[in-house]
């Protein structure tokens, strides 16, 4: 029963229709549909076509009675299934019957279930060009979308954005606006792009141009060649306008950007801190941007990484974050009711903006499809470095968030009004237990790992051991890569290799530590072990090399040198030096302030967090 049940949907090999078998035939949803057609050919059916069309998609089943939420599985007669079939066809070529066909031979479909024969139709989710899919002749009266409650008919404001969205010829942003000038716009936000601008493209031609010029490169200034019109656009008002002239309504009345945070657990206070236009600053993106986005990216962790001898201050977490901030900034619909609500809690990020999803939901995950409802928006926030345009700027939030190992990404579509969220939490998928040990083995190192490297550690916690053959059925890597990767894993001191038989196995190695940088200050600098925390570190050989004497004087004498001018924290001192943080806070810096050879910026706080250190003269 439950794998005729499951075939019938994964034959349209669609995974969200895939996982309506589960519920199959208990209940209907956003995307299933069941009728009974016993009586004839549904004429009720083609509400649901236009619905499932105008929104997610779905499937229609004939054949299955629902009474009072119970759900029957009558079946049709071989002679009804070829009479419903032709008239489905009859039909939904007919424009006085539907204004468009999505349909093809393999989206028409009859299967046994409980021996007895159902039919059933593939709606799929219209592209942004074919919408509205209306009945009959006329879009604003015969417009259908889907929400839980089942199919709904859409007001004349919904339709009229669809028919907007339609229109590839004309971008809403680009309008420009009558009795706009330069007064409106607010000059410090202009001022203050300008500089970000020449920070990222410190060559780029533009920034020669005066504010008129360089406001027209970006689409914030327009002039109609046909026309002859020319002025600010909706895209230069919303990215660098006054409030005043943003909110007028030859402009966007609705525009109120909201941040709110929410970072307890108190149910007595409703918000911890909150960004929204009240009068202190001039509500534009632009600034919203600027206010909001610290605030975003402060709460997520940043480990200690070199590349090239430079420390990475963003992680791919935060390229992610950023991509899914700009993306609620740039593709909400100004023109419809409500505003854009972005909300950081304890345990999730969410975006929340008005507007209907211009791909499908399959394009949308899949990523590289590009339809933007805002291009010079944009292309304003692309030119200083925050947004993509090339359709990946999905894949970058699915696997930025996935690098942190956190739960995926999901998007909800809700209508009445059409509103798109975007949810990113921040529980991990590992199980709490496996990442504390990783932590205390690795350090902070376990941050910087990628996916496949940290699902091999936890696997290698959780059983012990691991090997390549197990690694192929819970990898989706080739056995060669698996290999690679856990060589590359043995290299930097995670795992240690044992041969068994025909094959390799793998266990964590918990001497991690004593693959770093393991030099210490020989009795030449007064070493006074008392002083330094070795919980960690193996006790140094009292004959270690005159070698390794000579590189820990060098090490020693560098941080003097480096630390002469001003004071200078452990990880800016390791960044200048080259060694690990771990290394000189365990061994090295407190055996030079125990000698005095350096002084503490905090004498009386050993762990103030923003300690520093500077060399005595």
């Amino acid at each position: 029963m439950e794998n005729k049940q499951l075939s019938l949907f994964d034959s349209f090999e669609i995974p969200v229709f895939s996982a309506l078998g589960n519920a199959f035939p208990d209940s209907e949803s956003d995307e299933i549909e069941y009728k009974s057609a016993e009586g004839g050919f549904p004429k009720e059916m083609w509400k649901t076509y236009s619905a499932f069309a105008n929104s997610k998609g779905g499937v229609i089943i004939l054949g299955i009675k629902e009474h009072r939420g119970n759900f029957t599985v009558e079946g049709l007669s071989p002679d009804k299934i070829d009479a419903y079939k032709k008239e489905f066809w009859t039909n939904v070529n007919n424009k006085n019957t539907v204004s468009t066909n999505l349909l093809s031979d393999y989206d028409v479909k009859d299967f046994v279930v409980n021996g007895v024969t159902v039919l059933a139709f593939r709606i799929p989710s219209a592209s942004r060009t074919s919408r509205p899919v209306f009945l009959t002749r006329n879009p604003f009266e015969n417009t259908y979308k889907r929400n839980h409650e089942g199919d709904y008919k859409c007001t004349l404001e919904e339709v009229r954005r669809m028919l907007a969205d339609a229109d590839l010829t004309v971008h809403p942003d680009s309008r420009i606006l009558e009795g706009y000038s330069m007064d409106d716009f607010d000059l410090q936000s202009i001022r203050q792009y300008r500089q970000l601008f020449a920070s990222t493209r410190p060559a780029h031609p533009w920034l020669s141009y005066d504010d008129i010029e360089f406001l027209t490169q970006l689409g914030a200034f327009r002039k109609d060649r046909k026309t002859k019109k020319e002025g600010a656009t909706v895209a230069g008002m919303l990215m660098f306008g006054k409030t005043n002239s943003i909110t007028d309504e030859e402009c966007c009345p609705n525009f109120f950007p909201d941040y709110r945070e929410i970072l307890t657990a108190d149910p007595e206070i409703r918000w911890t801190d909150r960004i929204y236009p009240d009068g202190n600053w001039e509500a534009n993106l632009f600034q919203f941007y600027r206010l909001v986005w610290p605030k975003l990216a402060s709460s997520l962790p940043k480990p200690f990484q070199l590349k090239d001898g430079i420390r990475q201050d963003e992680t791919p977490a935060h390229t992610a974050l950023r991509e899914a901030f700009v993306n609620a900034l740039i593709h909400t619909d100004y023109s419809a009711p409500n505003n854009i609500v972005i909300e950081q809690r304890i345990d999730n990020y969410k975006f929340s903006n008005p507007g209907t999803l211009l791909v499908t939901l399959r394009q949308y995950y899949q990523g590289g499809t590009s339809e933007c409802r805002n291009t010079s928006l944009q292309k304003m926030f692309l030119m200083i470095g925050s947004a993509e345009k090339a359709g990946s700027g999905v894949n970058k939030i699915m696997s930025g968030w996935e690098s942190a190992h956190w739960g995926s990404p999901y998007l909800t579509i809700e209508s009445q009004p059409d509103r798109l969220i975007l949810e990113l939490p921040k529980f991990c998928i590992l199980p709490d237990e496996t990442l504390q040990t990783l932590r205390v083995l690795f350090g902070d190192n376990v941050d910087s790992l990628g996916k496949d490297e940290l699902t091999i550690l936890a696997i290698c916690h959780i059983e012990g051991e691991i090997t390549n053959n197990r690694l192929q059925y819970m990898l989706d890597k080739h056995r060669s890569d698996i290999t690679k990767t856990l060589q590359e894993l043995c290299k930097d001191g995670y795992l240690l290799s044992e041969n068994k038989s025909r094959w390799t196995t793998y266990h964590l190695n918990t001497d991690f530590t004593n693959n770093e940088d393991t030099s210490y200050v020989d009795s030449s600098l007064n070493v006074d072990s008392s002083n330094v925390d070795s919980s960690n570190e193996e006790t140094p050989n009292e004959d270690s090399s005159t070698e390794d004497s000579s590189k820990s004087n060098k090490l020693a004498f560098s941080i003097l040198e480096i630390c002469k001018e001003e004071y200078l924290s452990i990880e800016d001192i390791a960044i200048k030096i080259n060694r690990s943080i771990r290394h000189l806070q365990n061994r090295i810096i407190p055996t030079m302030v125990k000698q005095g050879k350096l002084i503490r910026l905090y004498p009386n706080a050993p762990n103030h967090p923003q300690q520093k250190y500077i060399s005595k003269q």
